[in-house]
């Protein structure tokens, strides 16, 4: 897959976007209509109602950083950086916190095979997920807690679930005992049968019910570990984000996001922990849940081989081609990650960024946003697929249009909508004039433009037959010449 994408797809790899905070200072948005989710735990689409209108809050889990990220785990970074930017326009304040998971028994074996310490391996692999997301035009959360930064918060929710009878020590272990909660499986709908099976719990004689989990665990002395109450140790992976939420969020939030794989077991036992801590408070109000990404149609996993690294497709392929595909299909959905969805993006931007050029000089008319269509797309459940299809529409409009005021505005509405979407912000000569790495044999800038004069001067002496066969060559070369109104232009195919 990786030579076909190389011979094909040479477009910029990163593109620069607004942080998080800078992109929308204006006035939100006034919509009478109601903003819907669909709400994992109510198993429905809901009208989207914050705690406080005036600071909504949005806790989505992040990378555990021992290795690089794959695609499938960019899926959620792009889906609730967009949701993000969304939020933002309807209220004045949204307070976006992705935790850094930085203590994890994977981390720990490979800190072990280099024989390093924890954070050698922690540190390079967050910038690295730092750089790789930049690369697909993801915005910085406000928040990123680490869970090596919140170890006196895990402690004093552990200790609260201890004291209230929601958890217990058991041989150095502290564990959260499930039949505490009532409500536990309500956001996954599975029996207790279901659970066990799903959860593949650890079978342990001390436990008092084959569902607990674990929220502290003993560390042998070459492992990291902090002092506690209940001897040197260090947090289960559960508690680590409820601890974390509350620090940073508060007792209740307005959004929880990630992968649907995270629903069973690690947010349903946040719920159970959070809600037990808070004295029965919810946790959070909204959940929400992003499909796969699969690879040609599979799974992907370590054992097909079919794994793919974000760190190594950014070093094919573009990040905004890489985030259109990601936004594609509808979030909740799943994404197949195939050689014909990469191509069919290359073409989608490649008709937007036209669109753009097109409109050539044009001044993008002030006080002008995105259509009403395009926000309500997003505001229905972040109906990415719907509003493309109103983007691609004023795309089609830039290339009717003939009056200024006409052209002026629908820049603007196709710049607007793209910032929504994380589209559209670096200029049209730079999609279409960047210069790949080259391939063995492939024509470089010079020699393309060499033969575009060539083909200029047999043009200019109407000798047509010598002016198709360069065209031919450089199609052939991987190079697409285009005669337009403005003269010649060319870019790679």
């Amino acid at each position: 897959m990786a030579q076909g994408i190389l011979a094909h797809y040479f477009y910029p790899q990163k593109f620069s976007l607004p942080s998080v905070g800078q992109c929308f200072s204006g006035a939100p948005l006034k919509n009478e209509n109601n903003m819907q989710l669909f709400n994992t735990l109510a198993g429905k689409k809901e009208d989207f109602a914050p705690s406080d209108p005036a600071r909504v809050t949005m806790y989505v889990c992040g990378p555990t950083v021992y290795s690089y990220a794959h695609i499938g785990n960019a899926r959620p970074a792009v889906v609730f950086d967009v949701l993000a930017r969304v939020l933002r326009r309807r209220y004045p304040q949204v307070v976006y916190a992705r935790n850094i998971t930085d203590v994890e028994d994977k981390i720990n074996a490979a800190a072990v095979k280099e024989g390093v310490a924890i954070s050698v391996i922690t540190d390079r692999y967050t910038a690295a997920y730092h750089e790789d997301l930049a690369s697909l035009g993801v915005s910085r959360p406000d928040l990123e807690p680490r869970v090596t930064a919140h170890i006196p918060q895990i402690l004093s929710m552990i200790g609260r679930l201890i004291a209230s009878e929601h958890a217990y020590v058991a041989q150095g272990n502290v564990l959260f005992h499930t039949l505490s909660y009532a409500d536990y499986g309500k956001l996954s709908k599975r029996d207790e049968q279901s659970l066990m099976a799903g959860a593949r719990v650890e079978v342990a004689p001390y436990k008092k019910h084959a569902g607990d989990f674990v929220l502290w665990k003993p560390s042998a002395p070459e492992q990291p570990g902090w002092d506690s109450p209940w001897g040197r140790g260090r947090p289960g992976w559960h508690i680590e984000c409820s601890a974390m939420a509350e620090a940073v969020l508060g007792e209740t939030i307005d959004i929880h996001g990630g992968g649907l794989d995270l629903i069973f077991p690690h947010h349903e036992n946040e719920i159970a922990q959070s809600v037990c801590a808070h004295g029965g408070k919810p946790f959070a109000r909204y959940w929400l849940h992003n499909g796969f990404v699969n690879m040609q149609g599979e799974k992907m996993s370590k054992s097909l081989g079919n794994v793919t690294l974000v760190h190594d497709l950014v070093k094919l392929l573009p990040g905004e081609l890489i985030r259109l595909v990601l936004l594609t299909g509808h979030y909740r959905q799943p994404l197949d990650w195939n050689e014909e969805v990469i191509a069919d993006a290359r073409k989608k931007l490649d008709r937007l960024y036209g669109a753009l050029r097109e409109l050539g000089e044009v001044v993008p008319a002030t006080n002008v946003t995105a259509p009403q269509a395009f926000i309500d797309a997003l505001e229905d459940d972040l109906n990415t697929p719907m509003a493309l299809a109103e983007l691609f529409e004023l795309a089609r409009q830039a290339n009717k249009a003939t009056e200024a005021p006409d052209r002026a505005r629908i820049k603007a509405q196709l710049l607007d909508a793209g910032l929504l979407l994380g589209l559209l912000q670096q200029g049209h000569e730079q999609w279409f004039a960047y210069a790949p790495p080259q391939a063995e044999g492939a024509l470089d800038v010079t020699a393309i433009e060499a033969l575009i004069a060539e083909r200029i001067a047999a043009r200019a002496a109407r000798n047509w037959a010598e002016s198709d066969r360069i065209r031919d060559h450089l199609k052939a070369s991987g190079v697409m010449v285009e005669d337009s109104k403005d003269g010649m232009r060319w870019r790679y195919l």
